[in-house]
């Protein structure tokens, strides 16, 4: 404030002077140069770039500029520091000055022409925290032996399937489902007898919404999973593409595909904010990791046994399963192979249950997974729990209309 002060017993009368009013913070940073301003806060989000920051040219002692990883990528992204004619800790401007660590926070101070800016802190803000877990699933759409259909199956905490719930939306099979948003879902895709881009969104109580038209290029036998803690992707089918899911369900244009292309593959998250897809037609092994951003990787040479109409959930609580499909000859299989926290995929476990392929999974229960449904010989509704450990149990009864090439996803914080 400013104004004057009459006298009083506290002091002598006199006047105030104007005060500044604390650091201002500016806009997000998305660009890849900025030129920054004294007493100014800044967070910098290097999701699609590196970004130089371009200090002050005639900065003042104590002057303050901080500078944030906004999304936490400056380790992918790095920030450049700019010093603009002034020496950056008795360094030189000519120096190159990078800050690339994960959640880096720097808090730069001028402290005059002999050192120049010198950082009062450049520390790494720990993000050591996990999302609630997915309690229930949801099993939906698929094929009956002589039509497409849109009911749904709800799974519980303790993976119990439910009978079915009249289908809302188009019916049709070969779609793909993941989680998003953390306690919703979304299915998206599939066939009507023609390819289809519509999508519809689940609650967190797992009711099924309209259809939502459809966003990127239509196709079938794709699949789809969660990543970054909060949102999901489609990729590969039909046509080779990729679309990334917003936290709040909203779909994104294509992202021309990464890999091999391929259909009938699955894909589950692992590590908590990654995914992975794998396996698929022409009988692969082959897998492509999902970053944290939602970037598909290059292939990664394949484990196990090669097949198609596979599926793959999450378990545990970061790692993840593939399971069944049919092999070389048609002959279908109840291996799986395991997944650990950093994507790497286990060599084949023996099946203990009946070999079937073009069905679906989900986790459920927090912890757990139940590979279900699927259309070998014929349709069936039989289905498998995972354990937190990995161990797939023996078959159960069916519940709920047989049918082939549906798709599952987790949803619901509530038990």
């Amino acid at each position: 404030m400013s104004g004057s002060v009459k006298s009083n017993v506290f002091g002598s009368s006199g006047s105030v002077a104007a005060a500044a009013g604390g650091l201002k913070w500016e806009a997000v940073v998305t660009a890849s140069t900025v030129t920054v301003e004294s007493n100014r806060g800044y967070f910098v989000n290097t999701t699609s770039n590196a970004c130089t920051v371009t200090l002050p040219a005639s900065p003042s002692v104590g002057d303050q500029v901080i500078l944030l990883d906004y999304l936490r990528t400056w380790d992918t992204n790095a920030v450049t520091i700019d010093s603009n004619g002034n020496d950056f800790q008795n360094s030189a401007d000519s120096f190159i000055v990078d800050y690339d660590t994960e959640g880096q926070g720097i808090n730069i101070v001028f402290s005059g022409s002999t050192n120049g800016w010198i950082p009062n802190s450049d520390i790494a803000n720990a993000f050591d925290h996990t999302a609630p877990p997915t309690q229930k699933g949801i099993f939906a759409y698929g094929y009956n032996g002589s039509a497409v259909v849109s009911m749904s199956n709800l799974v519980n905490s303790s993976g119990v399937v439910a009978s079915d719930v009249t289908g809302v939306g188009t019916a049709r099979q070969g779609l793909a489902a993941a989680t998003y948003g953390g306690d919703k879902a979304i299915f998206g895709y599939g066939t009507t007898g023609s390819n289809s881009s519509l999508t519809n969104l689940v609650n967190n109580s797992g009711v099924i919404a309209a259809d939502v038209t459809g966003v990127g290029t239509a196709r079938t036998s794709l699949a789809a999973c969660g990543y970054g803690l909060d949102k999901a992707i489609f990729g590969f089918g039909s046509s080779h593409k990729s679309n990334l899911v917003s936290n709040v369900g909203v779909v994104a244009t294509d992202v021309t595909g990464t890999g091999t292309s391929r259909t009938d593959l699955a894909a589950a998250t692992y590590g908590l904010d990654k995914g992975i897809f794998g396996y698929g037609s022409g009988r692969t092994n082959i897998t492509n990791l999902v970053s944290n951003v939602g970037v598909i990787g290059s292939d990664v040479t394949g484990v196990g046994t090669e097949r198609t109409a596979i599926s793959a959930a999450a378990y545990g609580t970061d790692t993840a399963i593939f399971g069944y499909g049919t092999v070389a000859g048609g002959g279908s299989v109840s291996i799986t192979n395991l997944v650990n926290n950093v994507g790497v995929v286990a060599t084949d476990t023996a099946g203990v249950d009946t070999g079937r392929g073009g069905g679906a999974a989900t986790n459920y229960g927090g912890d757990k997974a139940i590979f279900g449904f699927s259309g070998t010989a014929s349709t069936t509704s039989t289905t498998n729990l995972v354990s937190n450990s990995g161990v797939v149990s023996s078959d159960t009864t069916g519940v709920g209309t047989a049918r082939s090439f549906p798709s599952a996803a987790g949803f619901s914080y509530a038990a």
